[in-house]
């Protein structure tokens, strides 16, 4: 029986055209499916500083700053306030006296919030009032009667939401208006409970009459 002798360098040799084949096809695709790189160049920047010598003449007319002249503080020893020479020393109090109590709760006011059923010993009452303003047309009409408004009244005397329980002339220029602008401009001595201002509403009558 014949044998057939094979030389290992015709397998490479068979096998050598295809790996090339095939690298160059994973190249291509490896190329096209890659995404772009743009590298930029890089820039480089130099600052060159360059030092100038000044002339005499300019040096002459720049002028050097103005020295400030430091205040003297006096430092007062316990020694020398016991020596014989002791002088009177006058205090002088640059602040005054506040009445404010640093633990009394500072409520911010909202206008209109202010609860209709607050107990309360002392009530509300009118300090400062503005003048009331009669409108002409109700003059020469001569409408007369009383405007009865809620108003309410917060701790610190101001005058907040005005609510008009009894109607007298409402529209522009009547006296449910007038009666309403001029309290806006009051001033309260407010309720207090307990001996401390609280926030309340009071009702009253403001009249409008001829006589």
């Amino acid at each position: 029986m014949n044998k057939r002798i094979v030389d290992w360098k015709d397998i490479a040799d068979s096998y050598y055209d295809k790996s090339v084949s095939l690298a160059i096809l994973i190249l291509l695709f490896a190329f096209i499916v890659s995404p772009k790189v743009e590298v930029k160049p890089y820039e480089r920047n130099i600052n060159i500083t360059v030092a100038i010598d000044i002339p005499p003449e300019i040096k002459e007319r720049i002028k050097p700053p103005e020295e400030t002249v430091k205040p003297v503080v006096e430092i007062i020893v316990e020694e020398d306030l016991d020596s014989e020479d002791e002088e009177d020393i006058e205090i002088i109090e640059t602040i005054g006296v506040t009445s404010l109590d640093p633990y009394q709760e500072i409520q911010e006011k909202v206008i209109g919030k202010t609860s209709k059923f607050v107990v309360y010993e002392d009530a509300p009452f009118a300090i400062k009032r503005a003048p009331l303003d009669y409108p002409i047309f109700a003059k020469n009409a001569g409408i007369e009667g009383d405007v009865i408004l809620q108003v309410e009244v917060f701790e610190d005397g101001s005058v907040g939401a005005i609510e008009v329980l009894k109607s007298l002339m409402s529209g522009p220029g009547g006296l449910d208006e007038a009666a309403i602008k001029c309290v806006k401009q009051w001033e309260f001595s407010p309720a207090k409970s307990g001996g401390r201002p609280v926030a309340c509403w009071v009702t009253f009558p403001v009249g409008f009459y001829l006589n």
